[in-house]
């Protein structure tokens, strides 16, 4: 398994605002840009109104970037396509912890598969869901916008909820045997201006998708983005 992130801060660059008619050499931008992975979005319609790509598109991007795949499942019944993403190419399956009736076994399913484990929590879901699984887990992804659409407005009292997550962490990581490091990630309107916010909250994955594909010097955002790690 690839482990290229450097000092525990990474930067995703979400291909859900590429040109998808272009989407090999936007690819080729953000990673000559500097990114540590690629965040990858799949919808199918029913969990979220969107509909994007899914297991062909993963399997090609796989084939042209050696980039970090984070594939975010945000679809129903994500159980049933967990071995067809893994062969795909995904370094991590992201699930989302309300349509995971047994989440500790679908976790620990995807770890069996050595790959990454994580779990997205919608912006209403509370972080209880996800307090008796932290073994499984490698990333923590707090929605900070309602998924579906890229472009939207960065909630605010998601900030709230992220110093909430790293304190839950910290005690974990105090109390058990397995003090293991999990990342928090933060998606949906992460820009300059919300990228110190969750960073001082306790983020250290930045998920943006907008705020790079749409700039006009996108290794300017991506390192701007990067300096925000330092506080």
């Amino acid at each position: 398994m690839k482990e290229i992130f450097k000092n525990n801060c990474k930067i995703s660059a979400s291909i859900l605002n590429a040109d998808f008619m272009n989407l090999g050499k936007e690819i080729e931008m953000v990673e000559k840009a500097g990114v540590d992975m690629l965040h990858i979005d799949v919808m199918d319609g029913n969990f979220v109104p969107n509909i994007t790509l899914g297991q062909p598109i993963v399997k090609e991007i796989r084939k042209h970037t050696k980039l970090f795949l984070d594939v975010h499942l945000m679809i129903k019944n994500p159980d049933r396509h967990i071995d067809s993403f893994v062969d795909s190419g995904a370094d991590l399956i992201n699930v989302h912890v309300e349509e995971c009736k047994h989440l500790d076994r679908t976790l620990n399913y995807i770890k069996q598969h050595g790959i990454k484990a994580a779990v997205a929590l919608n912006p209403a879901t509370p972080l209880c869901f996800v307090e008796n699984v932290f073994k499984y887990l490698d990333m923590i992804l707090i929605m900070t916008v309602n998924p579906g659409f890229g472009g939207q407005q960065f909630i605010g009292e998601m900030v709230y909820k992220i110093q909430k997550l790293k304190t839950m962490i910290n005690d974990y990581q105090n109390y058990s045997d397995n003090r293991k490091n999990i990342d928090i990630g933060v998606d949906g309107g992460i820009n300059l201006e919300t990228a110190p916010k969750v960073v001082a909250a306790g983020a250290n994955v930045l998920v943006l998708g907008t705020a790079i594909y749409k700039a006009s010097n996108p290794r300017e955002i991506i390192e701007s983005a990067r300096r925000k790690f330092i506080l």
